[in-house]
């Protein structure tokens, strides 16, 4: 249970935990409060990882659990765009249903040669991650479409490579950084 119950655990399941107050701030349309709690608690995405390394915490249930609140944090975070900043999504529409079908084509591909889905942690996707959070704290300060665009371009690519990885490498380290890191290794 120990391992279970630590600092980057915690930290990690703190985003699905405030996830309904995120939710009722962008329904109340508190922006400035939502803006505020948003940041807050997408920075755990970049602290339980520290605090793994940190802490010499590092575990298998760590990483999945990131991966597995990284999912409905992050899906939200585009329901938060469209419902606050309306403007600065609906001229992506094409290319936000292009990211979700990207994103549900990793899964499958993970899930049909690793024999389950997996979120892989490249460098690519966590700079992506870092991008999302930022994108919608800017939103409250300026029109980020030209932004979301960008991120999602980036994000093409970390799909992309993910699913290059599963097909060529089958199942690896989730945190590998690059398809080229894992060839490397060999």
């Amino acid at each position: 249970a120990a391992t279970y119950l630590s600092i980057p655990n915690l930290l990690s399941f703190s985003r699905l935990l405030f996830l309904p107050l995120l939710v009722y701030l962008a329904v109340t349309e508190q922006r400035a409060a939502f803006t505020v709690a948003y940041l807050l608690v997408g920075s755990t995405d970049f602290f339980d990882g520290l605090a793994a390394r940190r802490l010499n915490q590092r575990t298998a249930f760590g990483k999945t659990l990131d991966s597995i609140v990284d999912i409905p944090f992050f899906v939200a975070s585009a329901y938060f765009m469209y419902r606050l900043y309306p403007q600065y999504i609906r001229p992506l529409t094409p290319m936000i249903i292009a990211f979700f079908a990207l994103f549900g084509l990793s899964f499958l591909v993970s899930a049909i040669r690793c024999g389950k889905p997996i979120m892989m942690h490249t460098l690519l996707l966590k700079i992506n991650g870092y991008l999302i959070c930022g994108g919608v704290g800017l939103s409250y300060l300026m029109n980020t479409t030209w932004l979301v665009a960008a991120i999602l371009v980036i994000y093409y690519a970390g799909f992309t490579e993910e699913i290059l990885i599963f097909l060529r490498y089958g199942e690896v380290d989730p945190d590998s950084l690059s398809i080229f890191r894992i060839r490397a290794k060999g």
